[in-house]
């Protein structure tokens, strides 16, 4: 198999690199007067190939052009009748996208890295769907005590981690608002539905409309209650509820015999606080758990050896907990993640990922969270995504890089070199005009309405005519919205333009990623300004 490679001139050395260590035969041609390969389109290609190589088509098995080619390779296929790729958006990936070629199906419109990981994410997910689809191996692995059902859900530890999100303070809430938590929950990728009841107060009348509301909207997912009131707990099992949170010491022989009757799974703690008793070392966390699962013989239990926060009591000790309770009893255990991530001021997506790995170490197979406050948002859809890259890990006896799946949201796995293109022109440092000049034509006002999913989000812009608003464009994208702009002839300073751009630009960002924008301010704070 021979293939020609099509570059331009400041790639070339990199390109000819990787091409000479792949298991391929290459042709690797600097396209004429052609310094960057982005700026190649097919009717240079063309051209390039009947000036140097018409009389060697014939050896030419394939053609792959720059990845960052912005048409497709239709044309240059149609040209040559010779199959037309493009190669990896990066010079540095092109040895494997030649090396996968036999195995890889390229595109015409694709970067073939953008390819390869579109394919591994795929086999990531038929990996999980035949696992959890395959009936006789499900039902064997539901025989060990690790495992149990709720409703139709295995849950244990052969299984990924599920994960169960709570609409804290159900009782509370609009049934307008209960539906829209429970379908944004859903949408991220919960396994289960938690209603959160309010500590303190009986509302076990609320619990008969809680449920019926919420049945419809998470259809065959397991839908559970979080209480430790009996009264409420009997009304939610009576209502048909699949799971409980929590049976402890206090409540548990006045509940045990209608959970029995009910088939209902219940998550323990080994806690009375009927008593006011806590207990705080692993070993009293242990010996605890142990006792109340002897009390609760013949029912389905997942034990909840307490995550505490960090600088709490202690996030080693309960850590400590889990995993000799682990060795000592295999029972499908609840993992409190929201305990942690709440109670920290960080960004959730890497403190989620590391305590889902800690979690899927320590034997954990229910990961809770109740994304309740702003910083925590969309840790749902976080711990839906680490909990099948720890599965992942876990099957394939690796660590969770190179899954398929990722939670790179802020970074990359790496950094395209760009300065290797080195252009000899005179270099000048930048400088701000401090002047400003008000574009005739008025000035505009930016904001983000943030919808449950990226989807539903909209940039809104307001133009205003002597502190008049006139008239307001929406948008998904800065793009989409600056075209109009300027279509409807609302700018007319260059400068103006720029900054529109620029806080589209980052307005857009904030709607993609959920921080707050507001006008005129940076959405990052420099991470080397602590002062």
């Amino acid at each position: 198999m021979k293939v020609l490679i099509i570059t331009g001139k400041l790639a070339y050395p990199l390109v000819k690199e990787k091409a000479d260590k792949s298991k391929v035969d290459t042709i690797v041609h600097i396209a004429d007067n052609t310094q960057v390969a982005a700026f190649l389109t097919p009717n240079k290609i063309i051209k390039e190939i009947k000036n140097n190589f018409a009389n060697q088509l014939d050896t030419v098995d394939f053609i792959i052009a720059p990845g960052l080619m912005r048409k497709s390779t239709t044309e240059i296929k149609e040209a040559f009748n010779i199959p037309t790729f493009k190669g990896s958006t990066d010079a540095a990936d092109l040895q494997m996208v030649l090396d996968l070629m036999e195995d890889l199906e390229l595109s015409e419109v694709k970067a073939a890295d953008r390819l390869i990981e579109e394919e591994k994410r795929k086999q990531a997910f038929e990996l999980i769907n035949n696992y959890e689809n395959d009936k006789i191996n499900v039902n064997n692995l539901l025989k060990k005590s690790e495992n149990i059902l709720v409703k139709n859900l295995p849950v244990g530890e052969d299984f990924p981690m599920r994960v169960l999100s709570e609409i804290a303070n159900a009782p509370a809430l609009s049934k307008e608002d209960l539906i829209k938590k429970a379908e944004y929950f859903i949408a991220s990728g919960s396994d289960m539905i938690d209603i959160g009841m309010l500590a303190g107060e009986d509302r076990s009348e609320d619990i008969p409309s809680l449920i019926d509301s919420l049945r419809p909207i998470v259809g065959d997912k397991p839908l559970s209650i979080d209480t430790l009131n009996p009264k409420e707990i009997k009304i939610a099992v009576d209502c048909g509820i699949d799971m409980v949170l929590s049976l402890d010491h206090g409540n548990c022989e006045e509940l045990l015999p209608l959970l029995k009757e009910h088939n209902v799974p219940a998550v323990l703690l080994p806690t009375n606080y009927n008593d006011g008793f806590v207990p705080h070392t692993p070993k009293e966390r242990i010996d605890s758990m142990k006792k109340l699962i002897k009390k609760t013989e013949g029912l389905d239990i997942i034990a909840d050896m307490v995550l505490d926060p960090i600088n709490s009591n202690s996030l080693v000790d309960s850590i400590t907990a889990y995993n000799d309770f682990h060795k000592q009893c295999k029972r499908p255990m609840f993992f409190g993640i929201g305990n942690v991530i709440e109670l920290m001021d960080t960004d959730s997506v890497g403190a989620n990922a590391v305590l889902s790995g800690l979690a899927m170490e320590l034997g954990a197979s229910i990961l809770f969270t109740p994304e309740e406050s702003a910083k925590t948002a969309g840790s749902v859809h976080e711990l839906a995504v680490a909990s099948k890259m720890m599965f992942l890990a876990k099957k394939r006896h690796s660590i969770p890089k190179d899954l398929g799946i990722d939670l790179l949201v802020f970074k990359d796995k790496r950094k395209h070199n760009n300065l290797s293109e080195q252009y000899n022109v005179p270099l000048e440092e930048a400088s701000e005009c401090k002047k400003f000049k008000r574009d005739p034509k008025g000035s505009f006002k930016i904001r983000v309405s943030y919808g449950k999913n990226v989807e539903d989000s909209k940039i809104i812009v307001t133009h205003f005519t002597k502190t008049k608003p006139d008239i307001s464009i929406s948008g998904s994208y800065a793009k989409e919205i600056y075209d109009e702009l300027v279509k409807k002839g609302l700018v007319t300073r260059l400068e103006h333009a720029a900054y529109l751009g620029s806080e589209l630009e980052k307005a857009e960002i904030a709607m993609i990623t959920g921080k707050d924008y507001i006008q005129d301010f940076p959405l990052f704070n420099h991470p080397l300004k602590l002062n």
